[in-house]
């Protein structure tokens, strides 16, 4: 008997009282990250003491959005049963983008052809619904 093909759904993000107000101000187009109040740090991925100094005096503070590309690569195929969610959007770039305020993320470029995209590029992120009230940050070459 043939086995169907379906559709396997990418991984979506947990979710949790630490994180929600990441993704609230995502889905408004908004992206913040976590500044500690006692030393000034910038703490990323989102938790709930600081990383340098242990003080939960953490604010969520706005970013600009605009950065550049420190390092990156491009993700040809697949590996492992449980990424096969994201065969179908493969060649893409996954990059460390170094916003202007300072902090670094980990993220895509998109809107732009992978042999195109450099070290140094100039990005500003753009926001992707990937489910429900989700809307993962990525981004695009600045103009």
């Amino acid at each position: 008997m043939a086995e169907t093909s379906r559709e396997i759904p990418k991984p979506l993000p947990e979710i949790t009282p630490v994180t929600q107000p990441f993704w609230e101000a995502a889905a408004n187009g908004k992206l913040v990250m976590q500044h500690c109040s006692d030393c000034q740090s910038w703490v990323w991925c989102p938790r709930p003491a600081c990383v340098e100094c242990g003080s939960e005096k953490l604010q969520w503070t706005q970013v600009s959005g605009r950065g550049k590309v420190f390092a990156f690569t491009v993700i040809r195929e697949v590996v492992g049963r449980a990424l096969r969610g994201f065969a179908k959007d493969i060649p893409y770039v996954t990059a460390w983008i170094d916003l202007e305020e300072g902090p670094r993320i980990c993220s895509n470029v998109v809107g732009c052809p992978i042999e195109k995209v450099a070290i140094g590029m100039a990005v500003d992120v753009v926001f992707e619904e990937a489910g429900p009230g989700i809307f993962l940050p990525k981004f695009k070459p600045r103009l």
